[in-house]
């Protein structure tokens, strides 16, 4: 079994929401507006084992145990281009783009011998699998993995501080094993958003107030944007508070060095 791909720089998967692993979700704090993006799977379910080792797992109200990823993202609406897309769908930041980017069209957040139909484009998408496309995927392997281990390993290492983020807000944000219920019961999955502000005052990061700096006009400029989209109603809501608890914290650099 062999498949190829090669990208036709179409630009066309660099729309909405961007799983981002932590070192680049920080490196790039003043490109996206940044949140955690949370989603779960059944325990006995295939990805069950991996989506525990990279994230962790939680037992909801009802008993029943399922593995939760935690993933910090780019929390963009599915219509909004990234933020770095240029007009000729080449990237603005090529050489200092996201893992998540450049380990494309495969995901380490699914085991290697699970990743042949993300080698199929997505409608719409020009991606080239023709017999002219080099072979990207042979024997359930992938050829060139440099990306794919790399991106995997980073997954690997942060794992400790999203399990510790999780811990810490269960304790201060119950509702959220109701919200993970309710996930965990439709049978097309989703996400839960939480914000970044949460994150920082969990894991006391000493740079979170230089780190909101980075994030306030990028809340803003996101807010204005939205603003006249009903159908974005939650993205502009999530925004403006973001915008809000990200001015506090910058306020509070301020009043430490003056």
């Amino acid at each position: 079994m062999e498949k190829r791909f090669h990208c036709t720089v179409c630009g066309k998967c660099c729309f909405g929401l961007l799983p981002l692993t932590l070192e680049d979700a920080l490196r790039h704090a003043a490109l996206f507006p940044l949140a955690l993006a949370w989603a779960c799977v059944h325990k006995g379910a295939k990805a069950f084992a991996l989506t525990a080792r990279l994230g962790t797992s939680i037992k909801l109200r009802n008993r029943q145990q399922v593995a939760v990823l935690i993933t910090p993202a780019a929390y963009i609406p599915p219509s909004f281009p990234c933020p770095t897309l240029m007009p000729d769908g080449r990237c603005g930041i090529h050489q200092d783009k996201p893992s998540r980017c450049r380990s494309m069209p495969f995901y380490p957040y699914r085991e290697e011998q699970d990743q042949a139909d993300l080698l199929v484009p997505r409608k719409g998408w020009a991606c080239d699998t023709s017999a002219a496309a080099p072979v990207v995927y042979r024997e359930w392997k992938i050829v060139d993995r440099l990306d794919f281990d790399q991106e995997r390993r980073d997954l690997l290492q942060q794992a400790p501080t999203m399990q510790a983020y999780a811990e810490h807000i269960m304790k201060y944000m119950p509702w959220l094993l109701d919200k993970l219920a309710m996930l965990a019961a439709k049978p097309t999955g989703g996400h839960i958003i939480t914000s970044l502000s949460s994150f920082l005052a969990a894991t006391r990061r000493t740079d979170r107030c230089a780190l909101a700096e980075r994030q306030l006009p990028i809340f803003e400029d996101f807010a204005a944007r939205t603003a006249d989209h009903p159908d974005l109603a939650e993205y502009h809501r999530n925004y403006l508070a973001w915008a809000k608890e990200m001015r506090y914290l910058a306020e509070r650099k301020t009043d430490s060095t003056t």
